[in-house]
């Protein structure tokens, strides 16, 4: 069943990439662009919401988050644009698969803005002593 599952996260990523060439191509309209960009983002970011190591659950946000977005994703995007861009990502997948620091920094700090937002709720919300 891991193994199936590492398949299915795998495919999703290769399907993601075909996205990301899909946002950058003039034919493909803005709005799918800006969600795209998220999806391409979150998945090829270091920086999972259950990493990766954890048994099964660690490929839980890849087969749950990334899926629906990319079904939405691929329902904005026109179909010759993501045929083009389907091929073009199975070409590169050859050559080796790119790796997005920037989307990478872009997750760690939302994060720690959310962990600096929770701590000062927190704090706030503290009885006074």
């Amino acid at each position: 069943m891991l193994a199936s599952l590492k398949s299915r996260a795998r495919h999703l990523k290769a399907e993601t990439f075909a996205l990301y060439l899909a946002a950058r191509h003039p034919a493909t309209p803005w709005y799918a662009k800006l969600l795209v960009a998220g999806v391409v983002a979150y998945a090829f970011s270091p920086i999972d919401l259950i990493p990766d190591f954890v048994p099964i659950l660690g490929y839980l946000d890849d087969l749950v988050l990334i899926p629906l977005g990319i079904l939405l994703a691929l329902r904005l995007i026109p179909p010759p644009v993501l045929a083009e861009c389907r091929a073009k990502a199975a070409e590169m997948a050859v050559n080796g698969r790119p790796v997005s620091r920037a989307a990478g920094f872009v997750v760690v700090g939302i994060w720690l803005v959310l962990v600096v937002l929770g701590l000062l709720w927190v704090q706030i919300r503290r009885p006074v002593q």
